[in-house]
């Protein structure tokens, strides 16, 4: 969320990585009955789908709520009026907090770890992990889209140690060694310490696990990622912070983000995905956007909205 590392990230196109992750998948794809034992139950803070015969689950950890002369937007009335267009109160952006949960058979997969109770939020991850039947122990690897608080905060508990005890921490190479670089002057010197030695980088665009692959969605952070799930004929897109607001992010790609690292670079990484999005039906996971997160964007009137998964 809020930017605190500030370095230039390197850029490819999203086309040909979306396709190259369309094609990229190491080993095999878990059996339709091995899913089926690995179904997530549901409950308020879990809302388990499926993908091809992967078992997902979008996990509540709360809510950051922004005044619109606290947003990083700009201009308060340009907020207001373009969250009012879409019919949405025009005083506060409201944007939710939800790590996304994958399983294949003993390997479970968290995309990022919430807030940590942090930036107004509820420090909902513990629970609804819990409510979706893992243990924290149980968590195998852990892939981070960018080392900001809101996807980062979860990894360490009140106590300051590993809140995954055995889990890898998978993160891009640009971004952990900004996040190293960073970690004096923004106090984190302590926190890089504790996770270090679970740290393992991946480069842009590899291929991580038989069922996900790094995407380069460049201009947010020296090494923001997002994350192709596949199985099958099937393809989830988790775009991390590439697009904040399901609104704002959406129907005023321009707008320049003051979370944003590089601008013109986040701008173009933005229309980049509504255009795609839309031009190609692709379905996205939005860990900001209203909960579950899951849906497509449509074009509209000569611009893009996001649809939301009934």
């Amino acid at each position: 969320m809020t930017p605190s590392i500030k370095l230039a990230s390197a850029a490819l196109t999203l086309a040909a990585l979306l396709g190259a992750a369309a094609c990229s998948q190491p080993g095999e794809a878990p059996a339709e009955s091995e899913a089926a034992a690995d179904a997530i139950p549901a409950s308020t803070d879990v809302h388990p789908f499926t993908l091809g015969a992967l078992q997902l689950a979008a996990l509540r950890d709360g809510t950051i709520s922004l005044p619109v002369d606290q947003s990083p937007w700009g201009d308060p009335a340009v907020v207001a009026a373009v969250l009012a267009e879409a019919g949405e109160e025009g005083d506060a952006v409201h944007l939710s907090v939800q790590p996304l949960l994958v399983r294949q058979g003993d390997r479970v997969v968290l995309i990022d770890t919430g807030a940590g109770g942090q930036m107004g939020t509820q420090n909902g991850l513990p629970g609804a992990l819990s409510a979706a039947g893992v243990e924290a122990a149980e968590v195998t690897d852990i892939l981070i889209s960018h080392a900001h608080g809101d996807h980062i905060g979860g990894l360490l508990n009140a106590e300051g140690a590993l809140a995954f005890p055995n889990a890898l921490i998978r993160m891009s190479a640009p971004e952990w060694r900004a996040m190293q670089a960073g970690a004096e002057a923004q106090g984190l010197a302590g926190f890089v310490a504790a996770i270090t030695p679970q740290v393992q980088t991946f480069e842009p665009g590899a291929a991580i696990t038989p069922f996900l692959t790094a995407v380069p969605l460049d201009g947010h952070t020296p090494g923001h990622s997002g994350f192709a799930i596949t199985s099958g004929d099937e393809r989830l897109l988790y775009i991390g912070d590439a697009l904040h607001s399901a609104v704002i992010s959406v129907r005023r790609p321009e707008l320049v983000n003051a979370w944003d690292n590089d601008s013109d670079t986040a701008i173009a990484t933005r229309r980049s995905l509504l255009e795609r999005g839309a031009g190609e039906g692709q379905r996205y996971y939005g860990v900001h956007f209203p909960y579950p997160g899951l849906g497509r964007i449509e074009q509209r009137d000569g611009g893009f909205v996001w649809t939301p998964e009934p």
